[in-house]
């Protein structure tokens, strides 16, 4: 009998979760993993003064540091990271099925953000941050070409990752449709549409909304574009209208949350 596909989602989640470790690095990061209780932690590495810092999160941890000297940070970091004297190797968390956060129930219709090939660590931190804001019940990316759990992404996110569910499926496309027939208004944001966030949502503010949006420069794919129920822009007061994803995410998920409020 052929497993069920949230089966295999599941599965093939779990999997990827327990061989797959991540360097953490940054007060907030660290600090926000410490004390999550769903983070696995492996090692912590840590200079006195940061040790300092984190130090109720650490014993809430129960971790032992290994204190090192700042000149000679012994966490094998990217050159240049900006790691504030703290780096925390961890298991790569595992959120779930995309039915566990799109058949969530909350205090108003649910929403999720959907990625379409967003690779930009920078970019993909700053939308979780604000979807966390702004009340998303997950930000969905792909499984290729977008970008992974890191610690650029983390620091990015300032927290967000340990917080906000963040989901890497197989299939963009297939996601949206799967997402339609649970109900959800799909839109996906194109700077060249006819119509507005609010004019799209009007006679649709009870609905699950999905928000799809696309890398800086190339956008939304054509078989995105296709798939999703309608295409919308961001109103813009003058002719230079265009915002970078993460600015976009923000915007576009208030307008959502305003119109599900009428």
């Amino acid at each position: 009998m052929e497993k069920p596909k949230w089966v295999i989602e599941r599965e093939q989640a779990k999997k990827v979760a327990s061989q797959e470790t991540v360097w953490l690095f940054g007060i907030h990061a660290v600090n926000d993993a410490l004390v999550n209780p769903a983070r696995e932690k492996i090692q912590l590495v840590a200079t006195r003064n940061a040790t300092a810092k984190l130090a109720g999160a650490i014993t809430q941890s129960g971790i032992e540091p290994q204190i090192c000297e700042p000149r000679k940070f012994l966490a094998p970091l990217d050159p240049g990271s900006v790691h504030q004297g703290a780096a925390l190797e961890v298991k790569v968390l595992n959120w779930g099925t995309l039915d566990d956060h799109a058949l969530a129930t909350s205090t108003g219709p649910p929403r999720l953000v959907l990625l379409d090939q967003v690779s930009d660590p920078h970019n993909v931190g700053a939308i979780l941050r604000s979807a966390e804001v702004f009340g998303a019940n997950a930000v969905i990316g792909t499984q290729r070409h977008s970008a992974p759990e890191t610690g650029s992404l983390a620091k990015s996110a300032s927290g967000a990752l340990e917080r906000q569910p963040y989901l890497r499926l197989r299939n963009l496309a297939q996601t949206i449709l799967d997402l339609q027939n649970m109900g959800y208004f799909v839109l996906g944001l194109d700077g060249t549409a006819q119509v507005t966030i609010e004019q799209a949502m009007e006679g649709h503010f009870d609905k699950p909304t999905a928000l799809v949006f696309g890398a800086e420069g190339p956008g939304l794919r054509e078989r995105t574009k296709k798939t999703v129920d309608k295409l919308v822009r961001i109103g813009s007061t003058g002719e230079f209208g265009s915002l970078n994803v993460s600015n976009a995410a923000a915007v576009a998920l208030y307008a959502t949350r305003q119109a599900s409020r009428r």
